[in-house]
């Protein structure tokens, strides 16, 4: 006995010790359940069946861990998966829930019935389909990028002279086409263009829209998130469109929005009422509303910036940074995280709170980052969120992004912007 206790293990001496049970001690067992069984739940009883059935039927079986535990104890143990078991449940079942993932749902709201409710502009409506639809394509071709070879430079520069990519230049294509074709829109500005796109008059409406087609592009090879920012203004002037009904303030904007592309595929609208948030859902191909996007009400302690540019700043911005690194209250000091994707930077200020910071410098005097497809939309959305966008120093004076009016299609201005919180210890230091 003891040479097969050392052989086999403890657990295996119980199988032992279960073979070798008279049959009288099997038949008592059997009386035993049996008195369980008008008093015990279905799931007990069918769970010491279940164990005693199968030592019964096959006495040298091996008894696994799990069927041990059932027997012991009526239920499987925690961490065992429930597909080893057979055992039902005696909990009533659920009423059906209201989550998407749930086939049995109906009342979910998607982009398009939420804003075919909320506005009665028919050509917002049209122009927030054709837009949904590029950007579904936009997230096609990056998770598809590796695959389809589509990583890597294209071997061109765009506007601004930037290195284009392969994405890039997909991403604009894309959402030129879908926005020309949905007849809602009469001026489009690519980041990718060094001119502005005039629609056909065949399929002209009265939108201007400027976008950024695929935000963070230096970041795709390296699989990390992207996204896509967008404003539209309202043409009012009359005769064919031109880049002047677009070089506006941002007050003038009538919707503006960003798409993230992450581990989950985010759409933040603003309608200047608020912020709303979308997400898609695969299963059915749709933008699903998830609620409102605010700033909470207790803002984490985060700064966003490329410290990177440090020794080009000016003195009040080196300061503010620092003050941030080295509370001068001896509190704790905030915690640094930059992406070097404007989405996913702001989408993260927004949610967690705190500010992100692209200011100008020695190199770029009105900053890097451009008014009319990246300052302004996202200028609004934070504002709607409940936070502040400045442009800090800029010009000879500290101007809120939004009342900036951009002299050309691809004009620049810098970037502060996050809760008031921490905005207003940056432009205290200007006072």
């Amino acid at each position: 006995m003891v040479a097969l206790v050392d052989r086999l293990g403890g657990w295996r001496l119980a199988i032992f010790l279960l073979c070798e049970s008279s049959e009288e001690e099997r038949e008592r067992e059997s009386e035993r359940e049996e008195r369980e069984r008008e008093s015990a739940p279905f799931t007990s009883l069918r769970s010491h069946s279940l164990v005693r059935s199968r030592a019964l039927s096959r006495p040298h079986a091996p008894v696994t861990p799990c069927e041990r535990a059932i027997h012991a104890t009526g239920q499987p143990p925690i961490n065992t998966p429930s597909s080893l078991t057979t055992t039902r449940t005696s909990t009533p079942p659920r009423a059906p829930s209201p989550r998407i993932d749930d086939v049995a749902a109906t009342d979910f709201e998607t982009l398009t019935s939420f804003v075919m409710k909320e506005h009665a502009n028919q050509e917002l409506v049209v122009f927030l389909n054709a837009m949904q639809t590029s950007l579904k394509f936009i997230v096609r071709a990056v998770r598809k990028a590796g695959i389809a070879d589509l990583y890597g430079l294209a071997g061109t520069e765009n506007s601004s002279g930037d290195d284009v990519k392969k994405l890039d230049l997909l991403s604009d294509e894309v959402m030129i086409d879908c926005l020309k074709k949905s007849g809602a829109c009469a001026l489009l500005v690519s980041e990718e263009q060094e001119e502005p796109i005039v629609v056909p008059e065949a399929t002209r409406g009265s939108l201007c829209v400027a976008f950024d087609p695929l935000d963070g592009s230096s970041n795709i090879d390296c699989n990390v998130s992207t996204g896509t920012i967008f404003s539209v203004f309202q043409k009012t002037s009359e005769g064919e469109p031109c880049a002047a009904d677009i070089l506006k303030p941002g007050t003038d904007m009538v919707c503006a929005g960003y798409c993230m592309y992450g581990s989950a595929i985010d759409l933040c609208i603003t309608f200047m009422n608020g912020v709303h948030r979308f997400t898609l859902d695969d299963s059915i191909g749709e933008f699903v509303y998830i609620g409102p996007l605010t700033f909470p009400a207790k803002n984490k302690t985060i700064y966003s910036c490329n410290e990177g540019n440090y020794q080009l700043w000016d003195a009040n911005i080196q300061q503010s940074v620092e003050l941030f690194k080295n509370p001068s209250d001896g509190s704790k000091p905030y915690s640094a995280r930059y992406v070097g994707s404007m989405v996913s930077d702001v989408h993260r200020t927004i949610l967690y709170g705190g500010i992100f910071l692209y200011p100008a410098d020695k190199k770029s005097t009105k900053g890097k980052l451009r008014l009319l497809y990246e300052g302004l939309p996202m200028a609004s959305i934070i504002e709607q969120a409940g936070g502040v966008a400045s442009t800090g120093m800029f010009q000879g004076s500290v101007q809120r992004i939004l009342d900036v009016v951009p002299e050309h299609i691809h004009d620049r201005c810098p970037i502060i912007m996050g809760c008031e919180r921490d905005c207003s210890k940056v432009l205290a230091l200007y006072d």
